[in-house]
Protein backbone atom coordinates (compact mmCIF):
# COMPACT_ATOMS: atom_id res chain seq x y z
CA UNK A 1 0.00 0.00 0.00
CA UNK A 2 1.50 3.61 -0.87
CA UNK A 3 0.74 6.36 1.73
CA UNK A 4 2.58 9.02 0.17
CA UNK A 5 0.81 11.64 -1.85
CA UNK A 6 0.81 12.23 -5.72
CA UNK A 7 3.71 14.03 -7.25
CA UNK A 8 2.88 17.21 -9.96
CA UNK A 9 3.71 14.85 -12.72
CA UNK A 10 1.81 12.41 -11.59
CA UNK A 11 -1.06 14.52 -11.47
CA UNK A 12 0.04 15.55 -14.95
CA UNK A 13 -0.57 12.40 -16.01
CA UNK A 14 -4.23 11.57 -14.77
CA UNK A 15 -5.51 15.40 -15.93
CA UNK A 16 -4.23 14.57 -19.29
CA UNK A 17 -5.68 10.78 -19.28
CA UNK A 18 -2.18 9.30 -19.61
CA UNK A 19 -2.80 4.89 -20.29
CA UNK A 20 0.44 3.43 -19.95
CA UNK A 21 2.70 1.25 -17.51
CA UNK A 22 2.12 2.71 -13.81
CA UNK A 23 -0.98 4.90 -14.36
CA UNK A 24 -3.44 2.17 -12.72
CA UNK A 25 -1.80 2.51 -9.28
CA UNK A 26 -2.14 6.14 -9.50
CA UNK A 27 -5.44 5.90 -10.16
CA UNK A 28 -5.85 3.22 -7.42
CA UNK A 29 -4.26 5.75 -5.19
CA UNK A 30 -6.25 8.91 -6.13
CA UNK A 31 -9.66 6.94 -5.63
CA UNK A 32 -8.41 6.46 -2.05
CA UNK A 33 -6.90 9.66 -1.14
CA UNK A 34 -9.18 12.52 -0.83
CA UNK A 35 -6.44 15.03 -0.69
CA UNK A 36 -4.74 13.55 -4.05
CA UNK A 37 -8.51 13.63 -5.64
CA UNK A 38 -8.94 17.78 -4.76
CA UNK A 39 -5.50 18.15 -6.26
CA UNK A 40 -6.29 16.12 -9.20
CA UNK A 41 -9.46 18.36 -9.35
CA UNK A 42 -7.70 21.83 -8.63
CA UNK A 43 -6.11 21.17 -11.83
CA UNK A 44 -8.45 19.70 -14.14
CA UNK A 45 -10.45 23.20 -13.09
CA UNK A 46 -6.98 25.00 -14.07
CA UNK A 47 -6.15 23.06 -17.00
CA UNK A 48 -10.17 23.28 -18.30
CA UNK A 49 -10.03 27.55 -17.35
CA UNK A 50 -7.06 28.02 -19.85
CA UNK A 51 -8.43 25.86 -22.69
CA UNK A 52 -11.64 28.05 -22.53
CA UNK A 53 -9.55 31.70 -22.52
CA UNK A 54 -9.37 32.74 -25.95
CA UNK A 55 -6.31 32.49 -28.61
CA UNK A 56 -4.69 35.10 -29.88
CA UNK A 57 -2.12 34.82 -32.65
CA UNK A 58 0.75 37.09 -32.82
CA UNK A 59 0.76 40.43 -35.05
CA UNK A 60 1.96 39.80 -38.92
CA UNK A 61 5.04 41.54 -37.55
CA UNK A 62 6.10 40.27 -34.13
CA UNK A 63 8.63 37.77 -35.31
CA UNK A 64 10.82 40.85 -37.56
CA UNK A 65 10.07 43.42 -34.27
CA UNK A 66 12.11 40.30 -32.26
CA UNK A 67 14.56 39.37 -34.36
CA UNK A 68 15.39 43.58 -34.93
CA UNK A 69 16.58 43.38 -31.62
CA UNK A 70 18.21 40.16 -31.73
CA UNK A 71 22.16 40.13 -32.43
CA UNK A 72 22.83 37.67 -34.84
CA UNK A 73 26.44 35.96 -35.16
CA UNK A 74 27.06 35.34 -38.63
CA UNK A 75 30.06 33.32 -39.37
CA UNK A 76 32.70 35.12 -42.12
CA UNK A 77 31.99 32.63 -44.88
CA UNK A 78 28.75 33.41 -44.77
CA UNK A 79 28.79 36.99 -44.89
CA UNK A 80 31.64 36.84 -47.50
CA UNK A 81 29.44 34.83 -49.78
CA UNK A 82 26.54 36.70 -49.68
CA UNK A 83 28.68 39.92 -50.03
CA UNK A 84 30.20 38.31 -53.45
CA UNK A 85 26.56 37.03 -54.30
CA UNK A 86 25.50 40.63 -54.45
CA UNK A 87 28.22 41.66 -56.31
CA UNK A 88 27.46 39.07 -59.03
CA UNK A 89 25.14 40.12 -61.92
CA UNK A 90 21.73 38.45 -61.91
CA UNK A 91 21.12 37.68 -65.50
CA UNK A 92 22.79 35.66 -67.46
CA UNK A 93 24.27 38.02 -70.18
CA UNK A 94 25.77 40.30 -67.26
CA UNK A 95 27.71 37.32 -65.92
CA UNK A 96 29.48 36.56 -68.90
CA UNK A 97 30.36 40.38 -69.26
CA UNK A 98 31.86 40.29 -66.18
CA UNK A 99 33.36 36.40 -66.40
CA UNK A 100 35.07 37.95 -69.40
CA UNK A 101 35.94 40.83 -68.32
CA UNK A 102 37.56 39.36 -65.06
CA UNK A 103 39.37 36.85 -66.75
CA UNK A 104 40.99 39.34 -69.48
CA UNK A 105 42.28 41.97 -66.27
CA UNK A 106 43.11 38.86 -64.28
CA UNK A 107 45.32 38.05 -67.50
CA UNK A 108 46.57 41.00 -68.33
CA UNK A 109 48.19 41.62 -64.70
CA UNK A 110 49.62 37.94 -65.09
CA UNK A 111 51.67 38.65 -68.16
CA UNK A 112 52.59 41.96 -66.53
CA UNK A 113 53.82 40.02 -63.14
CA UNK A 114 55.68 37.44 -65.43
CA UNK A 115 57.03 40.04 -67.45
CA UNK A 116 58.44 42.20 -64.87
CA UNK A 117 59.61 39.01 -63.07
CA UNK A 118 61.68 38.04 -65.76
CA UNK A 119 63.39 41.77 -66.00
CA UNK A 120 65.34 41.60 -62.93
CA UNK A 121 67.67 44.05 -64.02
CA UNK A 122 64.91 46.55 -65.11
CA UNK A 123 63.42 45.82 -61.65
CA UNK A 124 66.34 46.43 -59.50
CA UNK A 125 67.48 49.32 -61.63
CA UNK A 126 64.06 50.80 -60.94
CA UNK A 127 63.04 50.20 -57.13
CA UNK A 128 66.59 51.33 -56.41
CA UNK A 129 65.62 54.65 -58.81
CA UNK A 130 62.18 54.73 -56.99
CA UNK A 131 63.36 54.02 -53.42
CA UNK A 132 65.96 56.95 -53.70
CA UNK A 133 63.58 59.16 -54.78
CA UNK A 134 61.03 58.14 -52.30
CA UNK A 135 64.02 58.94 -49.69
CA UNK A 136 64.42 62.25 -51.43
CA UNK A 137 60.60 63.36 -50.81
CA UNK A 138 60.60 61.70 -46.91
CA UNK A 139 63.93 63.60 -46.09
CA UNK A 140 62.49 67.13 -48.08
CA UNK A 141 59.36 66.48 -46.10
CA UNK A 142 60.76 65.69 -42.97
CA UNK A 143 63.11 68.81 -43.03
CA UNK A 144 59.95 71.12 -44.07
CA UNK A 145 57.81 69.73 -41.06
CA UNK A 146 61.09 69.94 -38.72
CA UNK A 147 61.22 73.94 -40.32
CA UNK A 148 57.56 74.79 -39.72
CA UNK A 149 57.16 73.03 -36.29
CA UNK A 150 60.69 74.17 -34.75
CA UNK A 151 62.46 76.69 -36.56
CA UNK A 152 65.43 77.34 -38.94
CA UNK A 153 67.41 77.33 -35.58
CA UNK A 154 66.54 73.87 -34.54
CA UNK A 155 67.12 72.44 -37.98
CA UNK A 156 70.25 73.61 -38.59
CA UNK A 157 71.15 72.07 -34.71
CA UNK A 158 69.58 69.05 -35.99
CA UNK A 159 71.80 68.91 -38.95
CA UNK A 160 75.04 69.51 -37.06
CA UNK A 161 74.10 67.24 -34.52
CA UNK A 162 72.65 63.87 -36.12
CA UNK A 163 71.88 64.85 -39.78
CA UNK A 164 68.97 63.67 -41.20
CA UNK A 165 68.42 60.57 -39.28
CA UNK A 166 67.65 62.48 -36.52
CA UNK A 167 65.41 64.56 -38.35
CA UNK A 168 63.44 61.19 -39.56
CA UNK A 169 63.08 59.82 -36.16
CA UNK A 170 61.82 63.36 -35.19
CA UNK A 171 59.21 63.35 -37.85
CA UNK A 172 58.54 59.16 -36.79
CA UNK A 173 57.65 60.70 -33.45
CA UNK A 174 55.34 63.46 -34.03
CA UNK A 175 53.58 61.08 -36.86
CA UNK A 176 53.32 58.32 -34.63
CA UNK A 177 51.57 60.78 -31.41
CA UNK A 178 49.43 62.36 -33.98
CA UNK A 179 48.56 58.80 -34.98
CA UNK A 180 48.03 57.71 -31.33
CA UNK A 181 45.66 60.63 -30.93
CA UNK A 182 43.35 60.31 -33.96
CA UNK A 183 43.39 56.45 -33.09
CA UNK A 184 42.12 57.15 -29.89
CA UNK A 185 39.52 59.92 -30.76
CA UNK A 186 38.19 57.19 -33.41
CA UNK A 187 37.56 54.36 -30.86
CA UNK A 188 36.16 57.22 -28.44
CA UNK A 189 34.06 58.00 -31.33
CA UNK A 190 32.55 54.31 -31.93
CA UNK A 191 32.19 53.18 -28.68
CA UNK A 192 29.92 56.51 -27.89
CA UNK A 193 28.13 55.89 -30.77
CA UNK A 194 27.53 51.86 -30.67
CA UNK A 195 26.03 53.20 -27.35
CA UNK A 196 23.48 55.61 -28.61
Amino acid sequence: MNHRHLLPDEIDLLVDDEVGFGVAPLRAHARECAECMARIEEARFVVDSLEELPHFAPSFNFADRVMTQVPVFVPWHVAARESVRRWIPQSRPARVLVLGTASAVASILTVAIVWIASQTDLLVFSTGVIGGRIREVVSDAARDIVVTLFGDQVFVAIQQVGGIGLTIAALGFVGAAAGAIFGLKAIATASSRRRN
